[in-house]
Formats: C-alpha cells, sequence, structure tokens
C-alpha cells in the first residue's frame, strides 16, 4: 500500500466492488482499492513523483520509446506517396461531384496497371522485391475506402494481362503495403522513404517515371474515360482554386511517414500546371499503359463540341443564336464525328482531341465568319445595331459587339485582377516543414514556426478584415443574370443585323474572311503555326485573349487549334495555295 491515508483524503468515494473507502496509487498512477484490488479509471496528477517507486523512471522510458518511434516512422516507399496523392485527388473529385467509380473502379485500375508495366508491383519481380501478403475482404471492391494504405487486388478483364501471376481465393499481393518500421529494415539517411534515392537516379529506358503533375494526367484520363462533365481546363482551375490537392499535396501524408532529404524534389512541386504540359503526359501514360479505346464520344456527351460551344457561348455572353453557327461549323469540318473525338491510345497516331479548346476555336472561327474581326467591319456593324436598338427599343435588341466588347473588357480585367492578386498573394511554403536531412528536422520546424509568427503580425498590421474563404467550385466562371443595368446580359439578342435571308436559309452579310494562318509548318516542326500579336487585328487579339485566360491556356495554343480548325473548314482555298506553291518550286532553276 503506497500512502493509503493521503489517498483516502484525496478520493474519498467509495469503491464500485466492495464499498470501501481505502485507495492507493499503481505505478500508472491510477487509483486501485486496497481491499478488493479493483483497479479504477481515475487517475492523479503526481507531483511528488517519490510517493510512487519506479514511476518516473518507466515515464520518461515510455517518453524516449514513443519519441524514437514517432521520429523514426514507417518503412514505405515513393510509388505510396504518390497513392496517397491520388488518394486526395480522387476523393476531392468525388466531393465536386464526380461519381464514386472514377476512384473505385477506373483510376485504381490505372493506378495498377502502372505499378505493373513499371514493375514496381503486381509482377514477378518488383522493383522494390518487397512481398508482403495480406489477407483481403472478399466482399469488399476496394481498399481506397479505408485510410489509403494501398490499392486492393480489384480485377478489370479488360486491363489484367494474361502474363499476370493468379492469386489465391481470398489472398492478394498487394504492392508496398504501409508498415511499421521493423527492426531489420530502416529508411535511408538521405530520403524518408527507402528507394528515394534509387527512385531519384533511376533512369530506365521505355519506363514513364511517376511525378507528381502526372498525378493529374491520371486523374484526367479516369474522367474522359468516365466521360465527366470536367474538361482538361476546369480540372487545372480546381487546382489552382484549391479544390484538387497538388501543391504541398504531401503535408497530408500520415505523420509516420517521414519525408525528406531526396523526398523533396520528388513531392515537392513549385510550379501551376500548365494545359500544354498535363495534356502531352496524359497521352504519354495512355501509350504506356496500352489502354484500349476509350468508351465513344457521341452527341449527347458533354465533350462533344455542341454542346461545350453552348456552354463557352453563355460563359462569355454571346447571343444563343450562335449556336446553330457552330453546329454547322462542326459538321462541315467534321470535329464532331465519334472516330475524331474518341481517344485511342493504341491506334498508329494516338492523339486525343483538346476538346475545350477545339470549342472555343469553333466559337472564334464563327466570330470571324459574322463580324471578320478586322477592326473594321466589326464596328460597322455595331453602328447599325446601335441606330436599331435606339429606334426599336420594345423589339429584340440585335447585337451591338461594341457594346459586348466594352462590358466583357471590364469582367475580364477584374477577373485577371483578382487571378493575380490571388497568385501573388500563394503561400508556397507547406505547413509541413521539410528539411534534408533527419539532423535538420528541429531547425525546419522552428524556422516554421517563426515564419508563421511574422506571418500572423504582418498580416495583423496591413490588414485586420478577415481573409475570405475558399469559392465554390463551378463549371463557370462568370454569371449573366437578365435584368443586370451594369453587366448586359447578351444570350437573348439577336443576329438579324449580321444575317440576310437566302432562298429559305439565313447567311452572314459578310462574305469575306481571312485566314489566321497562310501556311503551316513542316512536319517535322514541333508547332503547326507561330503566332505574332503585332500582326493580328486588335479585334483578334482580344477574342483570343479572351479564351485564352478562360481556358487559361497559351495564346499562340489556342491560335493553333483555330487555324485547324479553318484547315478544315477551307480545304480547297489551301489546297490552292498548296499547287502554287509546287508549280513555283518546280520552275526554280538553282
Amino acid at each position: 500500500m503506497v500512502n493509503v491515508c493521503k489517498c483516502q483524503k484525496e478520493f474519498k468515494e467509495r469503491c464500485t466492488q466492495c464499498a470501501a473507502v481505502s485507495w492507493g496509487l499503481t505505478d500508472e498512477g491510477k487509483y486501485y482499492c486496497t481491499s478488493c484490488h479493483n483497479v479504477t479509471e481515475r487517475s492523479k496528477e503526481v507531483i511528488n513523483t517519490g510517493a510512487i517507486p519506479n514511476t518516473k523512471i518507466q515515464a520518461i522510458n515510455r517518453g524516449l520509446k514513443r519519441k524514437r518511434k514517432l521520429e523514426r516512422g514507417w518503412d514505405w516507399y515513393v510509388c505510396e506517396g504518390f497513392q496517397h496523392i491520388l488518394y486526395q485527388q480522387a476523393e476531392a473529385l468525388k466531393t465536386l461531384g464526380v461519381g464514386p467509380e472514377l476512384k473505385n473502379e477506373v483510376l485504381h485500375n490505372f493506378w495498377k496497371r502502372y505499378l505493373q508495366k513499371s514493375k514496381q508491383a503486381y509482377c514477378k519481380n518488383p522493383v522494390c522485391r518487397r512481398k508482403v501478403t495480406v489477407l483481403e475482404d472478399n466482399q469488399s471492391h476496394s481498399d481506397w475506402d479505408s485510410e489509403p494504405e494501398l490499392l486492393s487486388d480489384f480485377s478489370c478483364p479488360s486491363f489484367v494481362e494474361s502474363g499476370t501471376e493468379s492469386q489465391p481465393d481470398g489472398l492478394a499481393q498487394k504492392p508496398f503495403p504501409i508498415s511499421k518500421a521493423s527492426q531489420s529494415e530502416t529508411a535511408s539517411i538521405c530520403s524518408g522513404s527507402l528507394d528515394g534515392v534509387e527512385y531519384s537516379l533511376r533512369k530506365e529506358k521505355g519506363i514513364v517515371k511517376m511525378t507528381v503533375p502526372r498525378t493529374l494526367a491520371f486523374c484526367y484520363l479516369s474522367l474522359l474515360w468516365q466521360r465527366e462533365t470536367v474538361t482538361l481546363s476546369d480540372l487545372l482551375r480546381f487546382v489552382e482554386e484549391g479544390h484538387i490537392p497538388y501543391i504541398n499535396a504531401f503535408q497530408h501524408f500520415p505523420e509516420e511517414m517521414k519525408l525528406y532529404g531526396r523526398d523533396k524534389g520528388i513531392f515537392a512541386i513549385e510550379s501551376w500546371p500548365t494545359y500544354e504540359d498535363i495534356y502531352k503526359k496524359m497521352i504519354e501514360i495512355a501509350k504506356f499503359l496500352d489502354l484500349p479505346r476509350f468508351p465513344d464520344i457521341t452527341e449527347d456527351c458533354y465533350l462533344h463540341p455542341n454542346i461545350l460551344c453552348m456552354k463557352y457561348l453563355m460563359e462569355v455572353n454571346l447571343p444563343d443564336e450562335m449556336n446553330d453557327l457552330t453546329c454547322q461549323v462542326v459538321k462541315m469540318t467534321g470535329v464532331g464525328e465519334v472516330d475524331f473525338l474518341t481517344f485511342d491510345p493504341i491506334a498508329k497516331m494516338a492523339k486525343t482531341v483538346k476538346y475545350d479548346v477545339q470549342a472555343v476555336a469553333v466559337i472564334v472561327v464563327v466570330l470571324k465568319l459574322l463580324f471578320l474581326l478586322d477592326d473594321n467591319l466589326e464596328w460597322s456593324l455595331s453602328n447599325t445595331a446601335e441606330k436599331y436598338n435606339e429606334n426599336n427599343k420594345e423589339d429584340k435588341p440585335w447585337f451591338d459587339f461594341r457594346k459586348w466588347y466594352q462590358v466583357m473588357k471590364k469582367s475580364i480585367d477584374e477577373k485577371k485582377q483578382e487571378w493575380e492578386e490571388a497568385r501573388a498573394k500563394y503561400l508556397w511554403k507547406s505547413e509541413k516543414p521539410l528539411y534534408h536531412s533527419s539532423i535538420d528536422r528541429a531547425v525546419a520546424f522552428k524556422r516554421r514556426e517563426m515564419v508563421v509568427d511574422l506571418q500572423k503580425q504582418f498580416s495583423t498590421l496591413v490588414d485586420s478584415t478577415p481573409t475570405v474563404g475558399r469559392k465554390k467550385p463551378s463549371s463557370f466562371q462568370f454569371n449573366w443574370a437578365e435584368g443586370d443595368a451594369a453587366r448586359t446580359c447578351f444570350h437573348g439578342h439577336s443576329l438579324q443585323g449580321i444575317l440576310k435571308n437566302k432562298g429559305q436559309s439565313l447567311t452572314t452579310k459578310n462574305s469575306l474572311y481571312w485566314l489566321s494562318t497562310q501556311k503551316f509548318c513542316r512536319s517535322y516542326c514541333k508547332h503547326v503555326t507561330t503566332y505574332e500579336e503585332s500582326n493580328f487585328s486588335l479585334s483578334y487579339q482580344f477574342i483570343i485573349n479572351l479564351f485564352a485566360f478562360l481556358l487559361r491556356i497559351k495564346t499562340s495554343f489556342l491560335h493553333e487549334e483555330v487555324s485547324l480548325i479553318e484547315k478544315r473548314l477551307f480545304k480547297t482555298k489551301y489546297s490552292k495555295t498548296k499547287k502554287k506553291s509546287s508549280r513555283s518550286r518546280k520552275g526554280r532553276k538553282y
């Protein structure tokens, strides 16, 4: 019995077993009954540890063990880190309204196939050479539902190769499950992961090395397979707005997954993803995985140009009547055909359509057909529309290009300013500090604490108003409402002043057209055409800049797509110029 009298004074409740009031303290600091030896859940914060034999020594020993265990962390591989990021991104897409099948089936199988193709798992001799057999629940379709350890062996007949090893019923070989550190295995001194150094130096021909930007390529491949209502530009914009983890995604890793040294170069990202880069990586991964032809993109799919054109016409506040013209251009150019739109990675010339960029390019071509965009005709037609609207205020208003330009110029400038300010204020440093080695850990955390304190003090001095919360995700960046005097909505305006009757059909009053590209680059050139702003009219520059900002792409990227649409629409013009150039080459003497 240890200090029974003192304990009786401090703890006077009766024992629940024998009703006695005779208490002592265990080595753990909990009250126990000296009569029946019943131990309660009540404990005491002991100030004088001399009253309890060996308590101080045991408490210190337990603390040191926990500290060492936490500092050492788990043994984990680089691919497990990327899997955590994919899991977070899949969960974010699910929150945005994407179906659960994308995470549990499509993305899961793409990732499993990648591990197999890159020889990291699901093969006879994995690169990391770690084989752990674990019991898998037959009734569970996927292990994604739990906190992401590693993907379950969910089977998909069209993706599983015949050469893979079959697993016995009830058992599945999981690649690199996250496990607690064992005494026989230790993490690398130069990295928190077991294979961080080896992974950063690995350069095997024919193997597509996983990176953080490629996680977005995996997500978009999955979205495209499911034909979801999310384009690549939408996906990247959601990343920018913070709805999908990308920058500093590693800070959501479990605390036991220590990340330092070479891991920093693998998982730390210091730039925003670009449309062109993710588009190329998506095709690269699809080829590497030998994926079959994707599901057909038909007229009722969101990615079909007819639907996307309607969406972007609403986005930039253009008349609804223009949708008939965009549908005609889509039909004449053949860019709405199923075979043209459907992605086939195993085809001879594997390339997918830039669905959002193509739809916007069609709208640009229609605007050129209507207004020419030569800094002359569009203003002349605007004068006619303005006069008509003044004299016929009760009728349906004619579309006024000048007024539309003024409204859009103001709106796009405000949106650009918000975007630039948001980028300037973005904090690239993660809440979870990175350090080069375990020795620098204490210094890194101390510096991080100092930075956070300074930021709080500075924000208090500069602006006392609370920061605005994250905006809700939306497919539309602009909202146009009827009856808003400051922001006129042009959706219901008529194109009557621009079109004329010709028999039973309507044609444009403008009969002229200029080609965005007179001559395309050779086939071995990296780009189809070049774009110099000074060579084009101010109206065309405004239109290109407007849509390029909307999709967060380069103006040259959009100009190239416009040129390709024109090449399909005006085949005869390009064939004539090609014949002329070939004749001139034949007539030359060298």
